[in-house]
């Protein structure tokens, strides 16, 4: 076994403490990573606030990170010490499935390992994350890092980023689509630079005003407040692609609203059940879908369409230690737009 540190989480009203960790000797197609920056997702959150340790499953929060290659199995081709990588939320599949040979491990149907909180294919361990030093990894789930790609401000492209592209890129956005992002937080700001990279008509829908000069800065043309009957009345009826990135149950109605006929909702932000009246799908021919993470060629061609652009997050860059304080701060919506953490304290002493 391998040792390294990172920070574990005990229960949900327990700090995350730093401890010692473990990871697998590397197996043939494995690569060993140096975990440098690690975003802080909202998913990292959830997790550790219904995190039960008596359940007897180690949780290491952790699934968007970059790193330099620091060791590889006898049968990786692709990859040598030294390399800069990144590393998303999905680090095994079963290979084999409909959905694995179109790309979409995302949605393998044998169920993909996760980064952490998984089950390891081979021993049946669970998978810890990228809240570490190091991290082992099977080599095809690993990125090259594209050139020029600051890799502090890239790691949440590995999961934030990714999460708007397949939606936006699935749905043809280019030039005279019309997009709205509605919320403006770590998925809406990458997706509102997506947007527009892509040639799009690209808005921002937010029940905060003050937000307008962002939504410019990061691309868009303006900014449709949700909270104004008047400007929403307005907008009623104007995009092809409405992406909502809103983390928080809400209704979706007044977004479906904003649809253009036969244009499209994806709903990325809330996960859970959602109730929606016919009658906005109906009137328009509108589509509700969705998206999650992302398989290993679009996340290829995310992160060279980003390296194309020069588009990465805007972050709040923390050493790895005040991890209890950005995750306080992210439940409470006072980042601007995505915390990563700089791992390489973990080096020092404990």
């Amino acid at each position: 076994m391998r040792s390294t540190s990172g920070w574990r989480a005990e229960g949900p009203a327990v700090a995350l403490r730093r401890a010692a960790l473990e990871r697998r000797d590397l197996r043939p197609d494995d690569l060993a990573v140096r975990v440098d920056y690690c975003g802080v997702c909202h998913t990292d959150l959830h997790s550790v606030r219904t995190h039960d340790e008596a359940a007897g499953r180690p949780l290491v929060p952790g699934h968007e990170f970059t790193g330099v290659v620091t060791a590889t199995g006898p049968e990786v081709a692709r990859f040598a010490v030294g390399d800069p990588v990144a590393v998303g939320n999905i680090v095994d599949s079963c290979g084999e499935c409909a959905m694995c040979r179109a790309g979409q491990e995302n949605f393998c149907h044998a169920f993909p390992t996760l980064t952490y909180g998984g089950t390891d294919r081979h021993d049946g361990s669970t998978t810890l994350g990228g809240y570490s030093r190091e991290y082992v990894v099977r080599d095809r789930f690993v990125h090259r890092l594209p050139a020029g790609l600051d890799p502090a401000a890239a790691a949440p492209l590995l999961c934030a980023g990714i999460t708007v592209w397949e939606p936006l890129h699935t749905l043809g956005v280019g030039p005279g689509t019309r997009v709205a992002v509605a919320g403006l937080g770590g998925l809406g700001h990458l997706a509102v630079k997506i947007a527009a990279a892509m040639g799009a008509d690209t808005w921002v829908i937010s029940r905060s005003p003050e937000k307008a000069d962002d939504a410019r800065r990061l691309g868009a043309q303006g900014l449709v407040v949700a909270t104004d009957p008047a400007r929403t009345a307005a907008a009623r009826d104007r995009f092809d692609v409405v992406i909502d990135t809103i983390s928080a149950p809400h209704d979706l109605g007044p977004y479906l609203r904003l649809v253009a006929m036969d244009g499209t909702l994806s709903q990325v932000g809330h996960l859970g059940p959602v109730t929606v009246e016919t009658l906005d799908l109906l009137i328009g021919r509108k589509k509700l879908s969705s998206a999650g993470s992302g398989g290993i060629p679009a996340t290829t061609a995310m992160l060279d369409f980003c390296a194309e652009h020069g588009i990465t997050a805007d972050i709040e860059l923390l050493p790895s230690a005040r991890v209890n304080e950005a995750l306080d701060r992210l439940g409470r919506g006072d980042v601007r737009y995505r915390f990563v953490l700089d791992m390489s304290d973990l080096d020092g002493p404990a």
